[in-house]
């Protein structure tokens, strides 16, 4: 480890460690626009300029230089601080002073740093240059005279999404960064270059000119677009959410989002059930809250209760839905809204073992019946920094771009009793092996039993590693297979049992035809599905207006908080099934929301520990279950539209527009300038 003095004070810092980094950990602040921890370096902008001894007497950009024994960095001489201002001085020569109308105003690296390290006025009387809009499709709205060329966008669309759309075009002082030919960027993963982008070049189309970043109350939430749990900062103001950005945990998300994940919040606003309704003569009909609780309190269920869990919900909701249901002398609770019936008397069987992290250094990799980049696209990125790292992907399912090399051997569940004998090898050579098993699998009978018996097969279960992946995409996935919300038999399993009363929290999938003779009570935020099927409509919150209990893939349970109030007579969901519980005779046992999840974590003490859930490292193969084999035929993908898989994206017209354009190929023409 080299030693290094910054500033006079002498630190180790890591081997390979560039200037800047050492700097970092000597506290000090050096200015950038193109470096990005998580990205290649480019060292295009200069402004990280530091005087290096021993080295030429001239500053040296600091990104792209590595720290060596006995360097002695400075951040704070004469020669920096006139360097570092004749940079910003280039770059703004040619900036646009739009500061009062751009998005990017208030939380700007420009200007920032050019407050902070800048000259006081410009010496540039030239006209400045003017570069056309690009059009980069529905999320991403461009003012490229604004651009600096830092190349971030550029480097994370190839890196990060895996996607080369972006790039340069021309040179010099006529440089424009463009996705080549003009159409939107095709990446479920587009978004972020908003959040990298360190001027006003790249902002949220949906966004622009909503609000400015001081008027924003800002809430810590966990994003329930898909089971990866992606850690999110809901931006709201007054009653409504006007943005979610990520917030960085290097455990679950990194730093990014999907599009989807970013661009639902408009759909919060829509569609929204405010009041409550009852069905008379086939119409459902607005009703007062007692009204509603009176016409489920006259249904004779006789202990024939069942409650049906939707995607999104929290786990104080299915924990205060079971309670009921229970309470009402029933026992049928199931979360598996599309029909699949797989096993779960093991959860380490069902759960993503090798955690996030964990994937990026597994060596040798088959995925079963996924599309990673809809399924779950912060895993898919993760498996990139695997690849880059040398591991190998093989893979059973439909054949989709996942962005990198995938040796394909067919679409058949039988080559899992059968794999080519090149896998075998690899596996066995391998020191890291992982297997992900995509909801295709779980859908299909005998599949499941079939990856179980691969992982013995396989060699998967090693001193310390678990390779045995199921790959969930819905949030409420983990925590409702914890909380009991699985039939033996599946949904099917519950019609067939013709339950006399159904609460349906908030599952908006399922197919209701098959329960007709069921007395259908809905409790959601959104007049979908679901909605359309009830008897009796109570309407709930959605996840940015309740604080809440998630658990991802992998078994890692967050928290999320309140950020904004339900619109109209709309209540909390846990509210509502307390309020019922008294009218039908069965009161729960709590009064508060503190009081509900204390008996949650009472029942289910993993639901009360903040990280990753123990389910039984299963080191012994005895302790996975044995599961019928042999299945046949093609895997189906479970996602058909990635951009409308709820209510919420449904209801928004972003997600909308973005499945019409980039997933069904409709042109939308932009106005002339």
């Amino acid at each position: 480890m080299p030693k290094v003095k910054v500033d006079g004070v002498e630190l180790e810092v890591p081997a390979g460690a560039t200037v800047l980094q050492a700097c970092e950990m000597a506290g000090k602040e050096i200015p950038r626009f193109c470096y990005h921890e998580r990205l290649s370096i480019a060292g295009n902008c200069r402004m990280c300029l530091v005087e290096v001894k021993p080295g030429p007497p001239k500053p040296q950009a600091s990104c792209a230089l590595p720290a060596a024994e006995n360097q002695e960095i400075f951040t704070q001489t004469e020669m920096v601080k006139k360097a570092r201002e004749g940079v910003m001085e280039f770059l703004l020569i040619n900036h646009p002073l739009d500061c009062p109308i751009c998005d990017q105003g208030g939380e700007c690296d420009l200007q920032d740093q050019s407050v902070a390290y800048g000259r006081g006025g410009s010496r540039f009387d030239e006209n400045k240059r003017a570069v056309t809009e690009k059009y980069m499709g529905p999320i991403v709205k461009t003012v490229m005279t604004r651009c600096i060329q830092c190349t971030r966008c550029v480097r994370f669309a190839e890196e990060v999404a895996g996607v080369p759309e972006i790039g340069a075009i021309y040179r010099g002082e006529n440089m424009q960064i463009t996705t080549y030919l003009e159409h939107a960027a095709k990446s479920e993963l587009s978004g972020n270059v908003v959040d990298l982008c360190p001027v006003g070049a790249l902002t949220s189309k949906p966004y622009a000119f909503e609000a400015r970043p001081w008027e924003l109350k800002k809430t810590h939430a966990i994003d329930v677009m898909d089971a990866v749990g992606t850690n999110i900062r809901l931006d709201s103001r007054g009653r409504q959410v006007l943005r979610a950005v990520p917030r960085i945990n290097d455990d679950v998300n990194e730093e990014w989002a999907s599009d989807k994940t970013r661009h639902n919040v408009d759909g919060l606003v829509r569609k929204r059930l405010d009041k409550p309704y009852v069905r008379k003569d086939g119409k459902l009909v607005p009703a007062t809250w007692n009204e509603a609780f009176a016409a489920v309190a006259a249904v004779q269920h006789g202990g024939s209760v069942a409650a049906l869990a939707g995607d999104l919900l929290d786990c104080e909701t299915m924990f205060a839905g079971k309670a009921l249901v229970e309470k009402l002398g029933g026992t049928m609770l199931e979360g598996r809204q599309t029909g699949l019936a797989y096993d779960v008397s093991s959860l380490s069987a069902v759960n993503f073992n090798t955690t996030l992290n964990g994937i990026e250094t597994a060596d040798v990799i088959l995925l079963v019946g996924t599309n990673l980049r809809w399924e779950a696209p912060l895993v898919n990125t993760r498996l990139r920094k695997a690849i880059k790292k040398g591991a190998k992907v093989f893979g059973i399912g439909p054949q989709v771009d996942l962005t990198y090399k995938v040796e394909w051997l067919g679409n058949d569940a039988s080559l899992l009793a059968k794999l080519p004998q090149a896998v075998v090898e690899a596996f066995g050579k391998a020191a890291r092996p992982a297997m992900i098993v995509g909801g295709g699998v779980l859908a299909k009978d005998g599949a499941h039993g079939d990856t179980l018996a691969l992982v013995e097969t396989l060699g998967l279960i090693k001193e310390g590693w678990n390779g045995y992946n199921v790959l969930h995409f819905a949030a409420a996935r983990m925590g409702g297979l914890m909380l009991g919300y699985a039939t033996q038999g599946g949904i099917k399993a519950v019609a067939a049992a013709s339950p006399k009363l159904l609460f349906s929290l908030g599952a908006d999938e399922v197919d209701y035809s098959a329960f007709e003779d069921s007395f259908k009570v809905y409790i959601g935020h959104h007049g979908d599905k679901g909605a359309h099927a009830a008897d009796v409509i109570l309407p709930g919150a959605s996840y940015a207006e309740k604080a809440g209990t998630y658990v991802n893939l992998e078994g890692r349970v967050q928290r999320g908080e309140k950020a904004v109030f339900a619109p109209g007579d709309a209540r909390e969901d846990w509210s509502i099934l307390r309020a019922l519980s008294e009218v039908l005779g069965a009161t729960l046992p709590f009064d508060s929301f503190e009081q509900l999840r204390a008996e949650m974590e009472k029942a289910v003490p993993a639901l009360g520990q903040i990280g990753l859930a123990d389910y039984g490292w299963p080191n012994n193969l005895k302790d996975l279950p044995s599961l019928p084999t042999g299945a046949s035929g093609e895997f189906g993908s479970p996602i058909k539209d990635f951009y409308l898989t709820n209510a919420i994206c449904r209801a928004s017209p972003t997600m909308q527009q973005c499945s019409a354009e980039l997933i069904h190929g409709e042109t939308f023409a932009e106005a002339a300038e």
